[in-house]
């Protein structure tokens, strides 16, 4: 399946060797803040409430931090829901990241990355990588993605491996493009069915038909 999907990424334009460029992991904000003296024109925990109507996938983010002096180096990931696809042509994708999200600079760092969508049985999993200062692939297998080496996670039901294309401003969080060089999903019959997981009003819960 990887093979196949390398195959015709390439054969679409899409780069699968080149190597990841410099990212900056905390570009300049473009947005103006609201100022001390300003009213906030949405109350934030009202804002939350609503758009906590809008279910949405869940996928954890993944990516091998190269050594680094300046900090831990290895497999670094976290719980993401805010990701999207983009573009088919380039095949590109989207995900939100906190700009005060300390796995971050080392995806940044490693210039890559791999979404890992859940399956409806894994809200653990999730669970564990939403924590921050925990070993979080302690006990969990995984084996690098075919086009950058990413941890690929065992028994997720699909995956999208990335180089990173651009990063930018979005208030308090980052917003980063990400063009995908190989793809994969599960197949009936091989143990990764029941459907996605989903989060809804701040608890996971599934798809049925």
């Amino acid at each position: 399946m990887a093979a196949t999907a390398v195959r015709y990424l390439r054969s679409v334009g899409a780069a699968t060797a080149a190597a990841p460029a410099p990212v900056d992991p905390l570009p300049r904000p473009a947005l103006r803040a609201v100022a001390d003296d300003e009213r906030l024109p949405v109350d934030p925990s009202e804002f939350r409430r609503v758009l906590g109507h809008f279910a949405s996938g869940v996928t954890i983010v993944t990516a091998h931090d190269p050594d680094d002096t300046d900090g831990p180096s290895g497999p670094a990931g976290f719980a993401c829901q805010s990701f999207a696809s983009l573009s088919l042509d380039p095949p590109l994708v989207t995900f939100m990241v906190a700009r005060t999200s300390t796995t971050w600079p080392r995806i940044a760092r490693a210039g890559a990355f791999c979404v890992n969508i859940l399956g409806a049985e894994q809200g653990s999993l999730c669970r564990s990588f939403a924590v921050s200062g925990a070993d979080k692939f302690a006990g969990v297998a995984h084996t690098p993605a075919p086009a950058t080496g990413s941890p690929l996670l065992d028994s997720v039901p699909a995956w999208v491996d990335c180089r990173i294309q651009a990063v930018h401003t979005g208030g308090d969080h980052l917003i980063v493009v990400g063009r995908v060089e190989a793809l994969g999903a599960a197949t009936d019959g091989d143990g990764t069915g029941g459907g996605p997981l989903l989060f809804h009003q701040g608890a996971f819960g599934r798809f049925s038909r």
